[in-house]
């Protein structure tokens, strides 16, 4: 596998922006099926390679993996700050596919996360069904609506107006969800995460809500908290778990 560090200018940003990129390398099928793995709130686009084997996970399957930096944002176009949700949503993946030989095809692209980033990859999934055909969430911040309502984390202001602006809206994957069920296409969704977790009981509350609208949601809980050696367990199960098309 090939390892790459990218500076480039975003024009949704209006900075310069970074990403790491896993490229299988020898004689694999091009273009690449892609994998978007997304960070959490307190990490960059460093975190996955620096605390994890992903990319030896991503060596055994012939993937690319494209990790994105998006500061605190919650993948969102922010109240007071930059469009982040714009840049990982339409802007991310024209210029990731310019560099590198990335398949456009909806069944050869995916998105993972945790925390921040399993929320944010749920996200791409239900916003966008026509693109992703698998997206899974680990120790996903499911309920942004009770976490903004609740004020979990100070600078939520300069993300989300307020609590009233986040319930039923694009940021809400609740509603989300439902504004998918029924769709023809729909991605499977994978959500995990650990009893220990201080997000369990919203992970449980999603859970429920997709099977109640008849998701094609794959489920695991097991012991486990809010930390890398879990994350790493289970990027493992989640790679196992996408469907590969021809594998």
């Amino acid at each position: 596998m090939a390892f790459l560090q990218c500076n480039f200018s975003s024009e949704s940003l209006e900075i310069s922006a970074s990403m790491n990129v896993i490229l299988p390398q020898g004689e694999k099928k091009r273009p690449y099926r892609t994998l978007y793995l997304l960070h959490g709130l307190s990490d960059d686009h460093t975190g996955w390679s620096r605390r994890t084997s992903i990319e030896r996970y991503a060596e055994a399957l012939g993937i690319a993996v494209v990790m994105p930096a998006v500061n605190r944002s919650f993948y969102t176009d922010m109240n007071r700050g930059a469009k982040y949700w714009t840049f990982v949503a339409e802007e991310l993946p024209q210029i990731a596919r310019s560099f590198f030989p990335l398949s456009d095809h909806r069944e050869d692209n995916f998105a993972a996360g945790l925390s921040m980033g399993g929320y944010g990859a749920m996200k791409l999934g239900l916003s966008f069904p026509d693109r992703f055909a698998a997206v899974a969430s680990l120790s996903g911040a499911m309920d942004v609506n009770r976490l903004v309502t609740e004020r979990k984390y100070p600078d939520f202001a300069d993300i989300f107006e307020d609590s009233s602006s986040v319930a039923g809206s694009p940021a809400d994957l609740f509603a989300l969800a439902e504004q998918c069920a029924g769709k023809q296409e729909i991605p499977l969704l994978y959500q995990a995460c650990g009893t220990e977790d201080f997000l369990y009981e919203d992970n449980v509350r999603f859970r429920d809500h997709c099977r109640k609208l008849g998701l094609p949601l794959t489920y695991e809980e097991g012991p486990g908290d809010h930390e890398w050696g879990y994350w790493d367990r289970y990027i493992e199960h989640v790679l196992k778990w996408l469907p590969l098309k021809g594998d």
